[in-house]
């Protein structure tokens, strides 16, 4: 058994070693802002796939519903840092259709973050002050009423703004946008006179395009998807085809600004060919 000497030298010598580390990282993270203000090339669309948030709740001992909520925060703070670097337009992906498989009251409780955020960020000083349109895109018939009312309130607050474009992908599916891209075109050439035959014909990929939650935000040019997994699961299937991927092993309420700039860096050194 140590003294009580020993063992307030071995706490402070650990006070120490972990202040070293915190110097250490900050210093690592300025000198990557630096690297990535100087690169010069950031994206023009940004999207985001926020992985992890019940796993880390789960390392930590806690229960889902808070792996949610620091999700929800972690949100804010990432939109500040696309903010401080002038990324143009930024998706966020908060809630797939798959999802809704899941418990019910895990779902609601989601729901609830969702009315909660979209009420604070209807006021949020960063939102007027840097003009930040912000859309809700996916499918939400399903959704209640209040959540519903409050992102339609935060939408119309900021419609007529032309700052960064911030879309919250939440009831969404990247198959089932396609879908609603195909329905609302066919509509439109039905309406317009023409035959189903007629329509089928004159199909082109541009028709797609056109009607995408999407459609007035350029393709995304980079995506970062958190928590280890190394896949899409259906995030802008259409609109990623020259995207380029950063798969972070980090669960999304544990990103860091450090891990958000080393991602930048890395695109800023790819070589972008467009099938060239």
């Amino acid at each position: 058994m140590k003294s009580k000497p020993a063992a307030a030298a071995v706490r402070t010598l650990q006070k120490t070693r972990s202040a070293a580390r915190g110097a250490l990282l900050w210093g690592y993270e300025q000198r990557l802002a630096r690297e990535v203000g100087a690169g010069g090339k950031l994206p023009r669309h940004l999207g985001l796939i926020l992985d992890g948030n019940r796993r880390y709740a789960r390392a930590g001992g806690m229960g889902r519903e808070m792996g949610h909520s620091f999700g929800a925060d972690k949100a804010h703070e990432v939109l500040q840092w696309c903010l401080e670097l002038g990324i143009p337009a930024v998706t966020i992906w908060v809630l797939s259709t798959d999802n809704s498989s899941r418990d019910p009251e895990e779902i609601a409780h989601i729901l609830s973050l969702l009315q909660r955020e979209a009420l604070n960020l209807s006021t949020d000083p960063r939102i007027h002050a840097n003009r930040v349109r912000v859309r809700a895109i996916g499918q939400h018939s399903n959704f209640p009423g209040h959540v519903l009312d409050a992102l339609r309130e935060l939408e119309s607050k900021t419609a007529h703004y032309d700052g960064m474009r911030l879309n919250i992908a939440v009831g969404y599916g990247g198959r089932e946008e396609i879908v609603d891209a195909v329905k609302t075109h066919l509509s439109a050439q039905a309406a317009a006179g023409l035959t189903l035959t007629q329509a089928a014909a004159e199909l082109a990929p541009d028709h797609i395009s056109a009607h995408l939650y999407t459609a007035d935000t350029p393709d995304p040019d980079f995506i970062i998807r958190t928590s280890g997994e190394i896949r899409l699961s259906g995030f802008m299937l259409w609109q990623s085809v020259y995207s380029e991927f950063y798969f972070c092993d980090v669960y999304w309420p544990g990103f860091r600004r450090v891990d958000f700039l080393r991602a930048l860096r890395d695109f800023q050194g790819r070589d972008r060919r467009f099938g060239k």
